[in-house]
């Protein structure tokens, strides 16, 4: 009986630290998009910039596609926007809706969000390295020397924020 008591005890214990624990960890740790979710597709341009494209899903969605390095999406300098202004290219939409760029020339990044907008407003965010791949692509690998380098090559990751923009309170 005594056994039980004591480990009851150390079970409510631990139980408390754990969720001290969690309450200490900052609201937005679980997901880097949630202080962004809810505000607008003028808010989010207006402070990560122009995006690489930008899709309609149904009549109320539409999905913008930013690539970056660091932190997040940024606006690009003015000096690029001048450049681009100099060429005189239009803007033309591609088949599948999306803008169509001079992407041949978009090499200096790592990351891809994709920015997810229901009625106007920022719904969900996705993010991955341009380079991701499977934590078990080694298992595949039918050279020794490779398979071995894979297994020991960390998966490049990325983070996600929109450090331009003020998050929603």
């Amino acid at each position: 009986m005594r056994i039980a008591r004591l480990c009851c005890a150390a079970i409510f214990v631990a139980s408390l630290f754990g969720s001290a624990a969690v309450g200490l960890m900052p609201a937005h740790a679980a997901d880097p998009a949630k202080p962004y979710l809810g505000m607008s597709v003028e808010e989010i341009v207006a402070c990560a910039g122009a995006p690489y494209s930008r899709y309609k899903s149904g009549s109320n969605a539409e999905i913008l596609t930013y690539h970056y390095s660091g932190a997040g999406p940024v606006p690009a300098p003015a000096g690029d926007k001048e450049k681009k202004k100099k060429k005189g290219k239009d803007k033309l939409s591609s088949i599948f809706g999306g803008d169509k760029k001079d992407k041949s020339k978009d090499k200096d990044w790592n990351c891809t969000a994709s920015l997810v907008f229901e009625d106007g407003r920022l719904a969900r965010v996705s993010f991955a390295h341009k380079d991701v791949r499977s934590p078990y692509a080694w298992q595949s690998e039918k050279d020794p020397k490779k398979r071995e380098e894979l297994r020991n090559t960390p998966v490049p990751t990325c983070t996600f924020s929109l450090p331009n923009c003020k998050p929603m309170q």
